[in-house]
């Protein structure tokens, strides 16, 4: 025995799996992740149950952690980050502890997105813009070519009222509340009206009412301006979703809450994310057309594409920001054919695999029947997540600076190694 221990060395101590995740912070599936990643190593015990852990290992693991305030992988070994600003947990979505869909049915995206800046409800809240700031977006959006998308006029815009704001870089919470009030309505100003009837588009007012005008050349009734403002509120934010992690990484950086939106408008034009909506109102005009959704599907599945507006991988059944929208489309009458029209999609793609209805579905409804181009739902987006990126900018503002710098798993070669030739 002595010959054997003084072969192998002091003997390391071990830790069961709930051992490491209670040293660790995390649920002890998530022990398993950080294995999966790599960044830790287990070992079966032998004739025993469960695997075990190097102490060492996981007690250098657990000081990076807390060196990079509390970021490491989630249960599915993903980036995970503290916030208190959106839980999202079987099936329903909760800002700031109330859940999202009850808040968004009950009050305007103004009111939702004080809601989700201070925690507070302020009834009757309006956002507005000085008109320098608007005036100064719009000349800016205005000499872009007539072919440019959506999200690319919004971060035109915010990239002019940054300039036009000397205070930008105040990152005390007042002067970010401030940017927020100003920025969603500057952004909204500056982009192109659709002219009908003679009428103006508003600068003033809710800003659903205010984007309406932007995105359709129809005269809105009061019940499409409420599903337009409920998309909206809904819409504020979705926890990290790739683009709030963008927003949260400038903001960690200290970037200035116009660059750290400009982060998060860089990441959401990506056809999985608000893009996404733009291929599922193509899809929905299709299905329209043919009077099918079986001839369509058949041909996404064999070119190998992805059927757009189902499926989300926090959801394991319907996207709840998907059914708090079709219930208030079913109220419009000129939805009711793109309605039957998704629900065809969903129905025939159950065949093939048992997807839901998520929120870029409804969406497709809403733009379609609206008279919508299939950038809207993008539009739509965009504005909405602007009041969520602000929660988490001032979030992020109140951590360690620098926090969100995670460590990269090299897989290169290991050095050293000799100069390469020319």
């Amino acid at each position: 025995m002595r010959d054997q221990q003084a072969h192998s060395g002091p003997a390391e101590r071990r830790l069961s799996t709930k051992e490491a995740a209670a040293l660790l912070g995390v649920k002890p599936e998530t022990v398993y992740a950080y294995v999966s990643r790599g960044q830790l190593s287990s070992r079966r015990t032998p004739g025993g149950r469960g695997s075990t852990f190097d102490a060492a290992e996981v007690e250098a693991l657990a000081r990076r952690n807390r060196r990079y305030g509390g970021v490491g992988p989630g249960s599915g070994g993903e980036l995970s980050v503290r916030t208190g600003i959106t839980l999202i947990e079987e099936d329903r979505y909760y800002f700031r502890g109330v859940d999202a869909t009850e808040l968004a049915a009950r009050h305007s995206y103004e009111e939702v997105a004080e809601w989700l800046w201070t925690g507070r409800l302020s009834p009757g809240a309006t956002l507005t813009a000085p008109e320098s700031s608007v005036a100064v977006a719009r000349r800016a959006v205005d000499a872009l070519p007539g072919h440019t998308g959506p999200t690319d006029r919004l971060r035109v815009a915010v990239v002019a009222a940054a300039v036009a704001d000397p205070l930008r870089f105040d990152l005390s919470p007042d002067a970010v509340l401030g940017t927020a009030r100003i920025l969603i309505p500057t952004l909204v100003g500056a982009l192109p009206p659709v002219p009908y009837g003679g009428h103006r588009a508003p600068d003033r007012g809710p800003i659903a009412h205010r984007l309406w005008a932007r995105l359709s050349g129809r005269p809105a009734d009061e019940a499409s301006l409420r599903v337009l403002d409920t998309a909206l509120a809904l819409l504020a934010d979705h926890d990290l979703a790739a683009s709030t992690l963008a927003v949260r990484v400038a903001a960690s950086a200290r970037a200035h809450a116009y660059a750290a939106v400009s982060a998060g408008l860089g990441v959401i034009e990506g056809p999985l994310h608000g893009a996404a909506s733009g291929l599922a109102h193509r899809l929905l005009l299709e299905v329209l057309d043919r009077g099918s959704a079986g001839p369509v599907i058949a041909e996404e599945l064999r070119d190998g594409r992805r059927i757009p507006g189902l499926g989300h991988r926090l959801y394991t059944g319907e996207d709840p920001r998907a059914r708090a929208l079709f219930a208030l489309l079913e109220e419009l009458p000129d939805a009711a054919p793109a309605l039957a029209a998704a629900r065809d999609v969903v129905a025939t793609t159950a065949r093939h695999a048992p997807l839901h209805a998520n929120v870029d579905l409804a969406l497709a409804v809403l733009t379609a029947s609206c008279g919508m181009p299939s950038t809207a739902g993008e539009t739509i987006f965009a504005v909405a997540r602007t009041a969520g990126w602000i929660a988490h900018a001032l979030e992020e503002y109140g951590e360690r600076p620098l926090r969100m710098r995670p460590s990269g798993q090299y897989t290169g070669p290991r050095p050293p190694k000799p100069l390469p030739e020319p």
